[in-house]
This record gives structure tokens, sequence and C-alpha cells, in this order.
């Protein structure tokens, strides 16, 4: 696995940052001056490229593929996969991303001003493509099997990792690189702000994602990337791999109802297809990684799914938006992450700035501190508009 994010730019110092419940949120004033209503976003470095990537190859990343790019190198340098390894075997490569938005924006203003498409450069074009995280990193890293993009919303990362899941399941591919990428540039986000989606609390930034708590405002945007080195069992073996878990299950559905409408019936439906096909029953799962991403209705109907199904059951539950905020195409992709870094570690981090519960989080049995825990069973949500659910099951393996 690799993880490029506000709480870390790799797995060490996210899993720190988890355990110690620090918040990756701040203050952006550049979008205020742009005509945002809020400010807050996740704060994300951007990685030096410069002697890492040859500039051929730099000129046609986009920012989101810049941070998958780190992530990628992170997952394979983990699964002792060398660029030798990857020009003599196929590997596959399958990342969520819904948007490109800064070289969309860039190259129409560029146009405005010069009235001529050869001041656009050779670069543009796979900068601005949804597919750009997929079509760099397979040239980049000389993949030959399976390539595309997940275009899904907030899920896009999550049915990124299930589709992997389903293309080894069914013998197609031995190894698929799956993960997702979102970008944080004020460009990407200000349709979600004109939405009022957005909290509003950015005299105390740390405290503005709120996830399940009665007082939330709106989700805090965030991004960067991670990435996950999915491959068939006898295959890791065979070749010596260290295995970190098993993805055990994959769930989906649609809610078939409004464009941003919420659904507590597709939400559980999805959980209860994934722990189906991973053959675990609710009183199995010891963790659930919630989508929740600090809005009323989207934590709401979440929690009205949790409780239908997990009620008097002892899985833990967090939304590690609370810290991260939301990283929307990425979110389904680093929770996964997440929750392996506290698999492997033994801990449920918090669900940080819950203070108030409202009737619904009431009922659930949500981490607000750091729990040292042995989690053998772990379910990860992600929902997004237009309907689109998708859950995982992770199993530690034995």
């Amino acid at each position: 696995m690799g993880i490029w994010s506000c709480l870390g730019k790799n797995v060490d110092e996210v899993k720190q940052s988890l355990f110690d419940g620090k918040s990756g949120i701040g203050v952006e004033s550049e979008r205020l001056e742009y005509g945002f209503h809020s400010a807050l976003t996740g704060i994300v470095e951007r990685p030096i490229l410069k002697g890492k990537i040859d500039r051929r190859l730099r000129i046609g990343l986009s920012e989101e593929a810049e941070y998958a790019y780190m992530a990628s190198k992170e997952a394979f340098e983990m699964a002792n996969i060398n660029d030798e390894y990857l020009q003599n075997n196929e590997v596959g490569i399958i990342f969520g991303n819904d948007s490109s938005a800064r070289a969309v924006v860039e190259a129409s203003e560029i146009m405005k001003e010069k009235r001529d498409t050869a001041m656009l450069g050779s670069g543009i074009i796979f900068q601005s493509m949804n597919s750009t995280v997929t079509m760099n990193l397979s040239t980049i890293f000389h993949l030959r099997g399976i390539n595309f993009t997940v275009s899904a919303a907030c899920a896009s990362g999550s049915h990124s990792i299930g589709l992997g899941y389903m293309m080894i399941k069914n013998g197609l591919q031995d190894m698929v690189i799956c993960g997702g990428a979102q970008e944080v540039n004020h460009f990407s986000m200000a349709s979600f702000d004109a939405l009022a989606a957005f909290s509003t609390r950015m005299d105390d930034p740390t405290k503005a994602s709120r996830p399940f708590d009665k007082n939330r405002d709106g989700l805090v945007p965030s991004g960067g990337a991670a990435a996950v080195v999915l491959e068939e069992y006898e295959h890791a073996v065979k070749r010596g791999a260290t295995i970190l878990a098993e993805l055990s299950g994959y769930g989906f559905s649609s809610n078939g109802a409004g464009i941003s409408q919420p659904s507590d019936a597709g939400c559980a439906l999805a959980m209860t297809r994934a722990m189906n096909e991973a053959n675990v029953k609710p009183e199995d799962i010891d963790y659930i990684n919630a989508h929740a991403t600090s809005t009323y209705q989207g934590d709401m109907f979440e929690a009205m799914a949790i409780n239908s199904l997990f009620e008097g059951k002892p899985a833990l539950v967090s939304s590690t938006k609370s810290m991260t905020g939301h990283e929307c195409w990425m979110a389904g992709a680093s929770e996964v992450v997440y929750s392996l870094i506290m698999m492997l570690n033994n801990f449920v981090a918090p669900n940080i700035n819950f203070e108030t519960p409202d009737e619904y989080s009431c009922k659930l049995n949500l981490a607000t501190k750091t729990v040292e825990k042995e989690l053998n069973i772990v379910l990860s949500n992600s929902f997004g508009f237009g309907g689109t659910n998708s859950a995982l099951v992770i199993k530690k393996l034995k």
C-alpha cells in the first residue's frame, strides 16, 4: 500500500497521525479571493518530481497524477515490485478519478488570452482527461495489463479496488495496482462550494469536519492519492511476497433516486453484499470505516444503514474524514489504506470532533478516542453522488 495525504506523505507518517487523531485541515485564503464561501481544505503538499521522473513524462502529469505516482511508488516498493519485474510481467492498473479541473480551466484561460491552440503545449491533454492517472502511471511504470479509470464520484476509489478484485477473482489478472486520486486545487472545488456543501467553521479549522456530530455544518474538501497492490494469493506466495491482508468481499448498489439524495437502503445493500461475498456476518466485523463526510443528510442515512445491520453488534465505527476531510475520488482507496494501517497496528483511529450525538448517531458504537484493539475483519464504506455505493471487506491473513 501507499499513501500521500494531508495526514502524511507515506504510510509511517499517516500511521502516526491516525493514532494521534491529528487533523490535516487548514485554511487556504486564495479560495476566498476566488469567490468561495469557505476556505477550509486538507493541506496536501505537492511532491517534487524533478530528478525522479524524466521531464518528458512530468509534463503530462496532472496534480492528482503526481500524488498517485508517489502513492503507487510506495505501494510497489512495499510489494517488492521493481521496474525489472514490471517490464517482464503483466501488471494492470485501475484508479478512481472523477475530475481534472485545473488543466481544463488553465487551458481555457490560455485560449481566451492567446487565441491560439499552439500555446497550450503538448502535456495539457494528458493532464486534463479523467484518465490522467492511469494513462500516465501505466506509461511511467511500464504496465501492460488492464488499464482504465473508474469515474464514480466519491465511491471511485473503492470501486476501483472492487473491480481489481473481480479481475483477479475471475482469472483475468494476477496483479493489479488499484487506488484513487483527488486534486486539491480550488478550481476543482468551486462547484461544491456553490452547493453550500462545505463547513464554514474557518475560525477553528481542525474542528470543522465533524462526522456524525449533531452540530456538523458541512464537509471539508481534501485530496491526495492512495494505492494498493492486489495480487492473486498463490501468485503472491510463489514470489515470496509479504501479504498485508486479504480483500474478501466487494458489494455495490445504486440508489436509483435523486442525484444527490443518499439512501439508507442503498448503503445497507452494498454492505450486505460485501459481507455475503466475504462469508461474514455483522457480528464478525470488528471495525467499520464509515463514509460519513460531515454533511447532515449523508451522515444521517449512513447511520440509519449501519444501525439497521449492526445495532447491538460489537463493531466499532469511526470516520477518518474527521481528520482528513472528504478526499472525494480518492476516499474509497485511502480509507482502505487507513483501515489496513489500523489492522496491522491493532488500533482504531478516532472519530474526532464528535461532541453531541443526534438521534441516529447515538446508536452507533463510535470510537471517539483511539482504541487499541485487534482488528481481524474490517468493513469500509464509500458512497457518492448519483447514488453509487461501494463497500469492501478486508480480513487479516492468518
